[in-house]
């Protein structure tokens, strides 16, 4: 099955790239609902899994607007409004879909219960809702590794920016998949299930790279917005690799040694009690130590349920490299 995207010469002046919080929710939240976990994300997965059901967001709004397979609810991919948009942003626009943009996204879905008859009922009420959900996982699936998910999208962006630069629009669009083609005018589908064509969409085109749709494209193609194509981002590969490096020596001279072995041990996201068991030290301590090292702006913290997970930031990641 092929579908093809014609383009203008004002279509291609308006396409543009972007990162989109709300892509790496739905594609991630997909995959958590894929017991076969692709192995580029099996580590990510085996850690997340587990505090989505105890939360209970294994069976919440978005496994009722995101099936582990086919069409997923589009109101939630609203067009980006910037390059890089926030997630309030764009939890914002959802919260202003139109009622009638909710009825036909949800005709799509298969099957009814009562949280979509209260989205048709009280859309207003029923998306206030679902975005509250969608900001709870995304505290504990997304936030605590949020810092090397954007170094990965930012790069494939800025990569690409260079590429258009250099070469043009035409060898960056048939380098973004191999079931993506561009040819005479066109961006063609290759074997896709969903289309995309000109007439159900507005102009120009979003392309968004993603961390969690490899080794998939997806698209939208709601009219009038800009269609949107979301494309593995390049390095996905590296994504969940050990960032710790023997570059600790330099940093423990001014940070200390406990405060440099946590953020070495903080590869990973992890509590306070976690932490503790791994670096020897009293859970006391570690709070103490992870207070300082936030208020450097070193590590983020993320709720989840009863818990706290720490995570180690990009500035941090910069201090462990090697010089």
């Amino acid at each position: 099955m092929q579908s093809a995207l014609s383009f203008s010469t004002a279509d291609l002046a308006q396409t543009r790239f972007a990162v989109s919080p709300m892509w790496e929710v739905v594609t991630s939240f997909r995959l958590l609902r894929d017991s076969n976990d692709p192995p580029l994300h099996r580590s990510w997965a085996a850690q997340v899994r587990p505090r989505l059901v105890k939360a209970g967001l294994d069976r919440g709004w978005l496994a009722e607007l995101v099936p582990a397979r086919g069409y997923l609810a589009d109101f939630l991919n609203p067009t980006p409004a910037s390059p890089f948009p926030t997630l309030a942003a764009e939890l914002d626009a959802i919260r202003r879909t139109p009622a009638a943009r909710v009825d036909t996204d949800l005709a799509m879905l298969a099957g009814a219960s009562a949280r979509t008859r209260l989205l048709h009922e009280a859309p207003e009420a029923a998306l206030a809702k679902v975005t509250e959900e969608i900001e709870a996982y995304w505290e504990l699936a997304l936030a605590p590794y949020w810092a090397r998910i954007r170094t990965l999208l930012e790069g494939d962006v800025f990569h690409r920016a260079r590429q258009v630069a250099e070469h043009g629009s035409a060898h960056v669009l048939n380098e973004l998949h191999e079931s993506v083609r561009w040819d005479d005018g066109s961006l063609h589908l290759i074997r896709r299930h969903c289309s995309l064509t000109r007439s159900e969409t507005g102009a120009g085109l979003h392309l968004i790279p993603t961390a969690f749709t490899w080794p998939r494209v997806m698209t939208r193609s709601v009219a009038p917005d800009p269609p949107q194509l979301a494309y593995p981002a390049r390095g996905i590969g590296t994504l969940w690799e050990s960032r710790t490096t023997t570059a600790t020596d330099a940093v423990a001279a001014v940070l200390g040694r406990s405060r440099t072995q946590l953020l070495a041990d903080l590869d990973t996201p992890a509590s306070t009690t976690q932490l503790a068991a791994q670096c020897g030290l009293s859970a006391a301590a570690v709070s103490q130590h992870l207070i300082a090292l936030r208020n450097a702006g070193l590590v983020t913290a993320h709720r989840t349920g009863r818990s706290v997970l720490y995570a180690r930031t990009a500035v941090a990641d910069s201090l462990l490299a090697p010089a």
